[in-house]
């Protein structure tokens, strides 16, 4: 022992040491211990070295830390050192770094309350609960919940949870999630809703039982003990309520900073709604009751709304308005009640001032007289043997009175509501088991503690004895399981103090009995209890300063006691007087209250103490005179009784424990204080939990996890094949102290300490293995290092060298190049020299000679431009002469017309007035009106040859005028040509003075001017060369804008790309949100049928049970409308339940009244529907009125035509009878007899219908085309003809009225014309459109005619009728198209001639059915006839060779159409062979895939095809409703709900491949194409088979979900995939599945083989590769989801080696995928969110570029989740690192702005929306044969 503890106390190790401000304060050791040593050199975590003094007597060192790998464990226990200190530091890391509220010690959950709502309380983590383990899942009320769930199932006994805690410690909120949990996971045995009635009681008993506290704003003032009651299938049926010690004095008065109960301050903040306005209610600080606690008002919350919630949990428990507001009025009376002054009359003696308010107001209120109720209030009534006294009161004593009589209606009230909420919460269906759930006060100490302190510390006491009892059974059981030695445990024992408190003369007794003593006091029980027990018993004390206070030693603390006012809330006296005023009230409810015990509807009995706490579930009694003895009993007695009573029933119960903690006082959201703390873990036990389990051997390990985690300490020749003797031999190698350890059947047991121990053995022997590995590797990077030295340093010395060389050559190369180029250089020089002087003697000659060509060629110029100039000078005189002549004559002939135009108007005008005088005098003057037009055409002649004659005139004058301007231009040229000769010797003289000046200037100019040409020529250069450079610029600018343009439209059509990419995906999203919804909405479809089956079924069997002789109808033959709608759900409810009134147990009564309501409403929908078409039915009859009178003669002409038909069928009948009775011979059958001709005869009158069907279509096309033309010639006869014209332009009003006359007579005749033309246009193109019908209807009519001589006879006017009625039913389609109006008569007609038509067809389909069957009879006989004759005239060899031909030899040589017929009657015969009793098994691997689905569409097919829509609805109706039959039946069979999905996806595509629609048809072959359905169109009922194959993937889906949920954690999480990767961590007495693989346990390979399995079966039966990808899909969703939610869920899954573990078995899944080619499914991308939680175990976790990393990383994890997985990040071995507390602030920081759902877990139960692409079969319908084994021969093939 010395040795190991020198061992473990060696420097660097690190010790708890007490500090008065945090309880315990960590510290490390600087110097080595040493046996003998008297002190420890440590240094604090603050850098501050201290020194240590150990006691001198005991020599105690301090308690030493646990490893860093076991702080923050979920169980206590699983400490290897198990102290105080540890305790508080493990729940203090948990709740302050981690954030978990939650820790196991053993068999209890502390719970420690975190001031702040944390989402850890939803549906979906009581789904991830349900089912589990309670060692599997992290710390959480809902595991404690599921365990006494489970356990009440398993083991068939009651459970108990009991929440015990300080005031505000989260006791109440705790008890509410477990009540939750069980409503949640169990469900109510019928549909009235139990489980929200459970949860609804909870508002109503915080609001008339909690209160705000300085501790708590909703501190229960109360305790209470709910049972839920289950059913033998544990169903919750109902629940009842126990409460313990009610808080009365909290009614009269309340301390600083704390509030009454809740419901006074509802009703003060709701006293301006209108129904409170007789309560007569103000503000809460008007009432004395409500204000002295001086908070009113708690933060963030609303009273009003609270009230709302609490009467809306009053109506759903049953009590109703009017019983509500009575006890609204009764709470509002205890206000009125407390406001009443009571004033001094004198000294002994008190009033109440007459018309006191709030007096008058209660017992306005109460209905009591206001006389009775002041008296008793001032006075009381003594009672002697002889004479009855009234006593006055003084003033306090009245008071005091009237606190107690509030106190005492508040109890009564509470009991009534109690009452009435068990009533509620009661059931009539037997109770099989229950659950309770106590929440009661936990241990108080207070500065001045009372006798409700005395009470509640006894409560304690009881439980924690109870407590520490079954600790002690635990412990006991696992040891003798385990064959270990028991041993007695010391542990503390309170039964001396329960004994001091309930035993014979202890505490209770004697305050009992001084309560029965007439002077009976507080003092003088105070003496009583000094002298029995201060000298016997060691646990009560007494106080050195005080006679009135005793001390009691409890078993969390000692606890002083004031004995002042004990007696009096022992007795709870109340006025008898008042209570006799309040039974003589007016108010029903309040006598209700009062009434006595026997008849009172409280369950609880009787009053409690004056200001203490209440029981309150003590049964009522039998008698008054048992009630008025039991009245007498003390407070104290009655909580004893109660006390016993809860105790009983715990005992006989299974108990769970929660121990609520109360971090700190002042309600911070997750602050620890350690001293607050520790008071709470010592006082509710979790201490002595520790306590006990550290006595004996607390830590323990399987031989596995042993083997597992403590291999590295093991050699290689220990380890041997049997784990538990190799276990043996190494520890007893390892501790040599035996009695530190014991060996189990299946664990090892280890005392506290040796885990660290051998945890510190352990990691010595890795950290020695590191630092070997280490060494070796600084050895090989070191040599690796020099060599790579090495190598370089010869590659630089080889490169130098070869350098130098290279330098070398080079200098002897240039230095022989710099010679020949200086050759070249000196002779480039000289030749340049002589180039320039040649080029400059050049130059001078060519300027001289271009200056004097220059000079010669400039007088040329000026001699030719001087003659241009005059040439245009002259004629610009010429033509400015002619425009002002012709401006003349222009003039002068306006002149002239406008006098001659005015005469002319002034005619006109005269001419006007006088017609209008003439037609106003002479209506219908046309003819003058046309006169006046030919005068005006004659004039209007006139003036056009006028104006020809004056064009005429004008042409002839420009002619002359021209003539004279030329002869002006000549004589003009004749007189300048004289003047210029004149002078042109004069100025030539002059011209050459002035050139021989130009001369001597010119050479001046010369030189001038090469120096400019010199200078221009340079400027030029350089201009050119700035112009190249602005060239280049631009170029390079404009490439950069074209750069820039490609860039931005690069990134605009990427924009646009992504903008569309974002834009489909939102629209995929949306519908694949739309499918979802609506396969949701389908999947509740069914479970509603579902529902609806097993309600029908419950009343049947009801009705059975009621009525043995009754039997109810078989309602599944109904139609596909009748079962795939609401109306015939509903409508077969109504019909089941008619009769069955009586049977009302077991049946949801509110489901069948809302389905009735149902019902009538879809009735009430039926008839309006049904009225709707019957009005349209008579507007389409008086629309076809008009054309049914043309109708009748032709349909009497048309039914004359038939019966003479019938009568020519009879006599072809009859004709045949006898042919084939009069020559029964030989060659009967043959060619050329009777029969044959009689045929014949047939075939060609056959032949005569379908001309007679010709020309009926015919003459109703002719009759459509006519009423067409016509109707078409009234629409443009009546057309309006307005036309706009521009007779506006016309100023006189008569001629303009003239003129619009004539306009409009020429118009309506050119309409009229044209209306002509286009009606004999039209007429032509429909006589060509005709004559192109005829020809095609004549081609069709040969092929119909070609096609219907190869079909038998009794099909072929069948065919021809068909296929008439196809043709108008396309005409008059056609003609709807083309004119709605027009059309609309004759549809109506050709509607009546299709159906006369199809009565026909049906008539002469039963008249050619019965020739039929006679054919066949009488061609029987002639066979036999035939045959008998053949016998006796040939020989047998002759019957060999000479085959006979029978008449139906032909039908033979048909080739099979791919159809199968079935007679009605073997309808079910079909569906029960090839649906009901079909073994998938037998027939996915023995026949084709979706052979019954083709031999169901075969069938379908056939039905079709002779035109039977009954056989059609009723085959698919008893398909559907079979399968769904099958899929009840074996719903839970994998192979069954795969093989009917394959199936029905099948018969789903069968049915739109052959539909005829175009866009199936083109993936058919031409063969196939034939086999299209040809009389009715299916769509309907594809959509309902597509539902139908929906609610069987969801089926599928969900049992696999079945099979693969237990798969799921053991295999990705709990196996060991790389066995030694991660080690095994201790845990507690909870303990976790194994990760070791065990024979039971399911492995990675487990997943990957029913994966397979799954994917085999479905390949089998043959299921749509597509269909098969989104199977798998939704299997890898559930795979990740279960995996991340059980990782988010489990802290010792949050490791580095768990995350490898976790990217391994994702790979091994990839893998599968790939082998299976289903990569493209998008299964992988389902478990990316599982991938990036592995990645975030294993990356870096420190730095701010770590937190960048992991947020760019792990985009498809929630903030949420990542937090949460930073949190619960925990090291596995030493050498890894916990995150720190900044680095999770960091990842909140960075993470903020992201927008995303708070949810912390995965969806389980989502299932992605399922498509069925369209898959067309290859396989030809005829080729499919169906084998015997299918029992289906009634089936003919035709």
């Amino acid at each position: 022992m010395n040795r190991e503890l020198e061992y473990m106390f060696l420097k660097s190790a690190r010790v708890w040491i007490p500090d008065a401000e945090e309880v315990w304060k960590s510290a490390e050791l600087t110097k080595d211990y040493k046996s003998g040593d008297v002190s420890l050199q440590l240094m604090l975590e603050d850098g501050k070295n201290i020194e240590h003094k150990l006691d001198p007597k005991t020599r105690n060192l301090p308690y030493l830390r646990n490893p860093d790998i076991l702080v923050g464990e979920n169980d206590l226990t699983a400490l290897s050192y198990l102290h105080e200190p540890a305790v508080l530091h493990n729940l203090k890391v948990r709740f302050i770094d981690s954030k978990l509220i939650y820790t196991y010690c053993g068999i209890v959950l502390v719970a420690i309350n975190p001031y702040e709502t944390l989402p850890i309380y939803g549906t979906d983590i009581i789904n991830a609960y349900s089912g589990q383990n309670m060692g599997d899942m992290d710390p959480h009320i809902f595991a404690v919940a599921e365990e006494a769930y489970k356990q009440m199932a398993r083991d068939e006994r009651n459970q108990s949870i009991i929440v015990s805690g300080e005031s505000g410690a989260g006791k109440t909120v705790s008890a509410k999630y477990a009540m939750r949990y069980f409503a949640t996971v169990s469900g109510s045995a019928s549909e009235a809703n139990v489980e929200e009635k459970v949860l609804a009681s909870n508002p109503i008993m915080e609001a008339i039982g909690n209160a705000k506290t300085t501790r708590n704003d909703n501190s229960s003032r109360f305790g209470k003990y709910i049972e839920i009651g289950f059913d033998n299938r544990y169903r919750i049926i109902g629940a009842n309520m126990r409460t313990y010690l009610l808080e009365k004095s909290r009614v009269v008065f309340q301390a600083d900073e704390e509030r009454n109960y809740h419901i006074f301050y509802q009703l003060c903040a709701s006293a301006h709604l209108p129904e409170f306005k007789a309560l007569k209610l103000s503000s809460a600080n008007d009432f004395l009751y409500t204000r002295q606690g001086r908070s009113p008002v708690i933060d963030g919350v609303d009273d009003t709304k609270e009230l709302c919630t609490t009467r809306n949990a009053f109506s759903l428990l049953g009590i109703n308005e009017s019983y509500q507001m009575g006890l609204f009025q009764v709470l509002a009376a205890i206000l009125h009640l407390g406001n009443v002054e009571i004033k001094d009359r004198d000294a002994d003696s008190s009033v109440i001032p007459p018309n006191n308010r709030h007096l008058m107001a209660f017992c306005e209120l109460v209905g009591v007289t206001y006389q009775d109720m002041s008296q008793w209030l001032c006075h009381r009534k003594l009672k002697t043997a002889t004479e009855t006294y009234i006593k006055p009161l003084p003033r306090l004593q009245a008071t005091n009175a009237r606190d107690a009589l509030s106190k005492h209606i508040y109890a009564k009230l509470f009991n009534w509501i109690v009452e009435h909420v068990n009533k509620a919460l009661v059931t009539n269906v037997k109770q099989h088991s229950f659950i309770g759930v106590l929440d009661i006060y936990g241990f108080e100490t207070f500065e001045i503690n009372s006798f409700e302190q005395f009470c509640i510390n006894y409560a304690n006491e009881k439980l924690q004895q109870q407590f520490n009892m079954h600790v002690f059974k635990l412990e006991q059981e696992e040891y003798m399981k385990e064959q270990i030695p028991w041993t007695l445990i010391d542990f503390y024992d309170n039964q001396p103090c329960i004994n001091l408190i309930e035993a014979k003369m202890g505490v209770l007794d004697l305050l009992d009995e001084e309560c029965r003593m007439p002077k009976g006091s507080d003092d003088s029980w105070a003496q009583k209890l000094y002298n029995t027990h201060l000298k016997t018993c060691s646990l009560f004390e007494k106080p050195r300063m005080s006679n009135r206070a005793f001390i009691i030693q409890h078993f969390a603390d000692k606890v002083e006691y004031q004995c002042e006012g004990f007696l009096e809330k022992n007795k709870d006296t109340v006025n008898e007087e008042q209570i006799n005023v309040m039974k003589a009230s007016k108010f029903d409810l309040l006598v209700e209250l009062f009434q006595d015990e026997e008849k009172a509807t409280s369950p609880t009995g009787h009053v409690q103490g004056t200001g203490g706490r209440t029981r309150l579930s003590i049964k009522p009694d039998k008698s008054r005179d048992t009630s008025s003895k039991e009245h007498k009993k003390t407070v104290g007695c009655q909580f004893r009784n109660s006390l016993q009573m809860l105790m009983d029933t715990l005992n006989a119960t299974t108990p769970h424990y929660v121990r609520c903690i109360k971090p700190n006082d002042f309600k911070l959201a997750f602050s620890f204080d350690p001293k607050r703390a520790v008071q709470q873990l010592r006082a509710c036990g979790v201490l002595e939990t520790i306590r006990i389990s550290a006595a004996g051997f607390p830590s323990r390990w399987t031989y596995q996890e042993f083997f597992s985690r403590y291999r590295v300490l093991m050699k290689q020749k220990d380890v041997l094949a049997d784990k538990k003797l190799t276990c043996k031999n190494v520890l007893e190698k390892l501790v040599q102290d035996q009695d530190k350890y014991q060996f189990g059947k299946t664990k090892i047991f280890f005392r506290a300490g040796q885990v660290a121990y051998l945890e510190k053995l352990r990691a010595d022997k890795l950290r020695a293995a590191c630092i070997r590995i280490q060494k070796t590797i600084r050895c090989w990077l070191a040599r690796k290092k020099y060599l790579r030295k090495r190598s370089a340093a010869i590659t630089i010395q080889r490169f130098t060298r070869g350098y130098q060389a290279r330098c070398l050559a080079k200098f002897l190369r240039r230095t022989q190049a710099a010679t020949i180029i200086q050759k070249y250089q000196r002779m480039y020089v000289e030749r340049k020299r002589y180039k320039q002087k040649q080029a400059a003697a050049l130059a001078m000659q060519t300027i001289l000679r271009a200056y004097m060509a220059r000079q010669k060629y400039q007088a040329l110029l000026r001699e030719h431009k001087a003659v241009i100039i005059q040439k245009h000078v002259r004629g610009w005189l010429a033509r400015c002469w002619y425009k002002r002549c012709l401006e003349a004559i222009v003039y002068l002939q306006c002149c002239i017309r406008r006098m001659r135009a005015k005469r002319e108007l002034k005619k006109l005008k005269i001419e006007a007035r006088s017609v209008e005088h003439f037609k106003k005098l002479n209506k219908g003057m046309e003819n003058k009106i046309m006169q006046l037009q030919r005068k005006i055409d004659e004039q209007s002649k006139e003036n056009r040859l006028v104006n020809e004659r004056l064009v005429s005139l004008e042409s002839s004058y420009t002619v002359e005028s021209e003539r004279m301007r030329g002869e002006l231009s000549r004589l003009r040229g004749v007189e300048e040509d004289a003047k210029n000769k004149a002078n042109q010797v004069s100025s030539l003289l002059e011209e050459l003075e002035r050139l021989k000046k130009e001369l001597s200037a010119t050479q001046q100019e010369k030189k001038t001017i090469e120096d400019w040409a010199q200078s221009y020529r340079d400027e030029m250069e350089k201009m050119v060369a700035e112009l190249k450079d602005q060239n280049g610029l631009l170029k390079k600018e404009k490439d950069d804008l074209n750069r820039l343009i490609q860039e931005q439209s690069q990134q605009m059509t990427e924009k646009m790309t992504r903008a569309i990419a974002e834009e489909t995906q939102q629209l995929e999203t949306d519908l694949n949100e739309e499918r979802s919804r609506y396969q949701n909405l389908l999947s509740e479809h069914l479970r509603l049928e579902e529902k609806y089956d097993d309600l029908k079924e419950e009343m049947a069997l009801s009705s059975n049970v009621s009525k043995p002789g009754h039997r109810r109808t078989d309602s599944t033959h109904s139609s596909n409308e009748s079962e795939y709608t609401y109306n015939s759900e509903y409508a077969e409810l109504e019909d089941g339940t008619r009769g069955r009134e009586d049977v009302t147990r077991g049946i949801d009564t509110s489901l069948t009244l809302k389905l009735q309501k149902r019902v009538t409403e879809l009735e009430q929908d039926k008839q309006l529907l049904r009225n709707e078409l019957e009005n349209r039915e008579e507007q389409l009859q008086r629309a076809s009125a008009m054309a049914r009178g043309a109708e009748l003669e032709y349909e009497s002409l048309k039914r004359q035509e038939l019966e003479s038909e019938n009568k020519k069928l009879k006599h072809n009948l009859e004709e045949m009878r006898k042919s084939l009775l009069g020559n029964a011979a030989t060659g009967a059958g043959a060619p050329g007899s009777p029969a044959y001709k009689v045929l014949l005869e047939q075939l060609s009158a056959s032949c005569e219908e379908l001309e007679v069907r010709k020309e009926e279509v015919l003459i109703l096309r002719s009759q459509l085309v006519s009423q067409k033309e016509a109707m078409h010639h009234k629409e443009t006869m009546t057309e309006p003809s307005v036309y706009k014209d521009d007779v506006s332009k016309l100023k006189d009003d008569e001629v303009k009225q003239a003129y619009v006359g004539l306009k409009d007579t020429n118009r309506l005749l050119e309409h009229q014309l044209q209306t002509q033309r286009r009606t004999y246009d039209n007429e032509v193109e429909s006589l060509r459109s005709e004559l192109q019908n005829v020809k095609e209807e004549n081609n069709r009519q040969q092929q119909l005619l070609a096609q219907n001589l190869q079909l038998p006879p009794e099909a072929r006017i069948e065919a021809s009728l068909q296929h008439e009625i196809t043709r108008l039913t396309n005409e008059n389609l056609e003609l709807m198209a083309d004119d709605p109006t027009a059309s609309r008569e004759a549809r109506v007609v050709i509607l009546r001639r299709m159906v006369d038509l199809m009565e026909q067809l049906e008539k002469q389909d039963r008249t050619i059915r019965k020739l039929k069957k006679q054919l066949k009879v009488y061609s029987k006989r002639i066979g036999e006839m035939g045959a008998g004759q053949t016998e006796g005239q040939t020989s047998p060899g002759q019957m060999v060779d000479e085959p006979i031909h029978p008449v139906n030899i032909p039908r033979r040589e048909k080739d099979f159409q791919g159809m199968l017929e079935y007679k009605k009657e073997d309808e079910m015969k079909l569906v029960k062979n090839l649906i009901l009793e079909l073994k998938p098994r037998g027939v996915a691997v023995n026949l084709i895939p979706g052979l019954p689905a083709y031999i169901l569409f075969m069938c379908l097919r056939h039905a079709d095809y002779v035109n039977d829509d009954q056989k059609v609805r009723t085959l698919l109706t008893s398909t559907i409703n079979s399968i769904k039959k099958i899929l009840k039946k074996r719903g839970d069979d994998f192979e069954t709900v795969s093989f009917w999905l394959a199936n029905t996806c099948r018969f789903l595509h069968c049915l739109k491949q052959y539909s005829g629609d175009e866009q199936f048809m083109k993936h058919n072959t031409s063969r196939q194409n034939e086999h299209c359905l040809s009389n009715f169109d299916l769509a309907e009922y594809r959509q309902v088979i597509s539902d139908l194959a929906i609610q069987i993937y969801q089926q599928l889906i969900k049992c696999m979900e079945n099979i693969l949920q237990p798969m799921i954690v053991s295999g990705m999480l709990e196996h060991e995939t790389i066995q030694g990767v991660s080690g095994v961590k201790p845990t507690g007495l909870r303990k976790r599945t194994s990760s070791i693989a065990d024979e039971g346990t399911y492995t990675l390979d487990s997943i990957l083989r029913q994966l397979s399995a799954f994917h085999s079966t479905m390949c089998q039966h043959g299921t749509d590769p597509e269909l098969i990808k989104q199977v798998v899909k939704q299997q890898f969703y559930i795979i990740g989801a279960v995996t991340l939610n059980n990782l988010l869920l489990r802290k010792d899954m949050c490791s580095w080696s768990k995350g490898m573990q976790i990217r391994y078995n994702v790979s091994q899944l990839e893998e599968w995928l790939r082998d299976k080619g289903l990569m493209t499914c998008g299964a992988k991308e389902t478990l990316e969110p599982l991938i990036q939680a592995a990645q975030l175990l294993q990356v870096k976790k420190k730095t701010d570029e770590d937190a960048e990393a992991i947020c760019s990383m792990c985009h498809a994890l929630t903030t949420a989740q990542i937090v949460k997985v930073l949190n619960l990040y925990t090291p596995v071995n030493e050498f890894e690192e916990r995150v720190s507390v900044a680095f999770i602030r960091t990842i909140q920081t960075r993470l903020r702005d992201r927008c995303e759902s708070p949810q912390l877990l995965m969806d389980t139960k989502m299932i992605y929306p399922v498509t069925f692409p369209f898959n067309p079969s290859c396989l030809a319908l005829e080729t499919i044969q169906i084998p015997s084994s299918l029992n289906l021969g009634f089936l003919t093939r035709v």
